[in-house]
């Protein structure tokens, strides 16, 4: 989707300072509300990977994620659209973005600049299907396969 050079500009010129993540979270919020769904900017904490902590405008509160209201599942939000953003903007364009679904109003936050955490480590992951309820349910098994 995005050319190999142009890939390679972004990594190595403009690498994930405050600037860069919270110039991305504002480019997120105008371009992308059609697709992911009504959204803000919002401050976050982040924490670098000097492991120094900075408040910045690079949170993306997304009111109610479209995917996530249209699909009702765990396994679709997890799979297709968390893991593989995250992945896009971290390896690809070297700048680190962690996407954290609220499962109860199906808001997400998107924040540009923190470094996601091992899947297995996130609430997101031990979810239980959204059919099931939260009712004690063992976590959503096409989480994982």
């Amino acid at each position: 989707m995005v050319p190999g050079p142009v890939l390679w500009l972004i990594r190595n010129v403009f690498s994930p300072t405050q600037w860069v993540c919270e110039a991305n979270a504002w480019f997120a919020a105008r371009l992308f509300p059609w697709l992911i769904g009504p959204c803000e900017l919002v401050a976050a904490e982040v924490t670098g990977a000097d492991g120094q902590t900075r408040h910045q405008t690079s949170d993306v509160h997304i009111k109610k994620c479209r995917y996530l209201e249209a699909s009702g599942c765990v396994a679709l939000c997890i799979n297709l659209c968390k893991l593989p953003t995250q992945q896009f903007f971290t390896d690809q364009f070297g700048i680190p973005l962690t996407l954290t679904p609220n499962f109860e109003d199906l808001s997400c936050e998107m924040v540009f600049g923190q470094m996601p955490p091992p899947p297995e480590t996130e609430a997101a992951y031990h979810q239980p299907c959204l059919a099931a309820g939260a009712d004690g349910q063992l976590p959503c098994p096409k989480v994982r396969s």
